[in-house]
């Protein structure tokens, strides 16, 4: 069992940091530092989920003390909350330009110690939880393309422009933001087709055909026993992103409307990408053949009415592009789940 990680109270007035051990001793497990230095130790030793800090210590301030603390990578992303007799204006700017998240004046309320710590420690578990989702997204959307060697960011890349046709065609930023996250997934049950079939250098049997047909249906499967919000959408674009308008796509054979706008919106996104990317059965399409062969799509396996509307943002898909191609392009930047997590 993972253990819990303590609160860091630094103080050099001992009196202080009796009250605030007796105000928190009985919820959290706690360490404690006199000066800056101290602190410093502290913090890299027990890696604390949050920090209590004074202002006027006598070695190292506690503005200064906050500021080391969030240029060192091991703990810039811990929170910190003053703890300070000095109540101005002005000390409570410079407390947030050094990097704290709150600010507690003395003589302390122990209700209100309690709240803005719980509150604090709230936000510390709903980041530790997001950076997990993140990652298990990730490792998914790596895995359906576990044996496409050629594949390199298009997944990412698509999934940006997903999100820029989202946000056009009227949905909500928060929602785009979640399928941005949720399409990278669309091709996880490729990891439940032979190896031989994925990686055939020539054409599909028609057997082979129907076994690869049924991708969309496995990973709808794996990914729909997750509750969380962005896992339900990531199914739902898997089980429909072969669909087609006319009603000639897989698995389900659905037709217009009734298939879903995010596997409507994750088609033409996944196209674009794939048709501008060089393959080693293909060059790079140039953008004027991309956006014909869109435009043929356009009422049979396309939304009639989407599909103007990602013309329409072009110059910002192609802006997403070429941020892209520079960064795959740039050799000692290896790829990582830390690019999913919020800047």
């Amino acid at each position: 069992m993972q253990r819990r990680r303590p609160i860091l109270i630094v103080d050099d007035e001992p009196a202080n940091l009796a009250t605030l051990r007796q105000i928190l001793a009985d919820e959290h497990p706690l360490v404690f530092a006199r000066d800056g230095a101290e602190a410093l130790a502290a913090a890299h030793k027990h890696q604390p989920a949050l920090v209590l800090l004074d202002i006027r210590m006598p070695d190292m301030d506690g503005y200064a003390l906050c500021r080391r603390l969030k240029a060192e990578p091991a703990t810039r992303d811990t929170p910190v909350i003053f703890v300070t007799a000095l109540s101005d204006v002005g000390d409570e700017a410079a407390g947030f330009a050094a990097g704290g998240v709150d600010y507690i004046v003395k003589p302390v309320s122990a209700p209100i110690v309690r709240a803005r710590v719980r509150t604090h420690l709230s936000l510390v578990r709903a980041t530790a939880l997001e950076a997990s989702y993140r990652t298990a997204i990730f490792m998914l959307g790596e895995a359906g393309h576990y044996n496409d060697n050629d594949t390199g960011v298009h997944i990412w890349r698509m999934a940006a422009y997903a999100r820029l046709l989202a946000q056009a065609w009227g949905w909500d930023p928060e929602q785009a933001a979640m399928l941005e996250l949720a399409a990278p997934m669309h091709d996880t049950g490729k990891i439940g087709i032979p190896h031989t079939i994925l990686c055939k250098p020539g054409k599909l049997d028609e057997a082979e055909w129907e076994i690869m047909r049924t991708h969309p249906r496995i990973g709808h499967d794996i990914l729909v026993k997750s509750r969380a919000p962005v896992f339900q959408l990531a199914a739902e674009v898997a089980l429909a992103h072969h669909e087609r308008w006319d009603g000639t796509g897989y698995p389900q054979g659905l037709a217009g409307k009734d298939i879903p706008e995010s596997a409507r919106i994750v088609a033409i996104a996944d196209v674009f990408d794939a048709l501008s990317m060089r393959r080693p059965y293909k060059e790079p399409w140039p953008l004027d053949r991309i956006m014909q062969a869109l435009h043929d799509g356009t009422g049979s396996h396309f939304d009639p009415e989407m599909a103007p509307v990602f013309a329409s943002i072009l110059p910002q898909v192609l802006q997403v592009k070429q941020r892209w191609d520079q960064r795959e392009a740039d050799e000692g930047e290896p790829f990582s789940a830390s690019a999913l997590l919020p800047p």
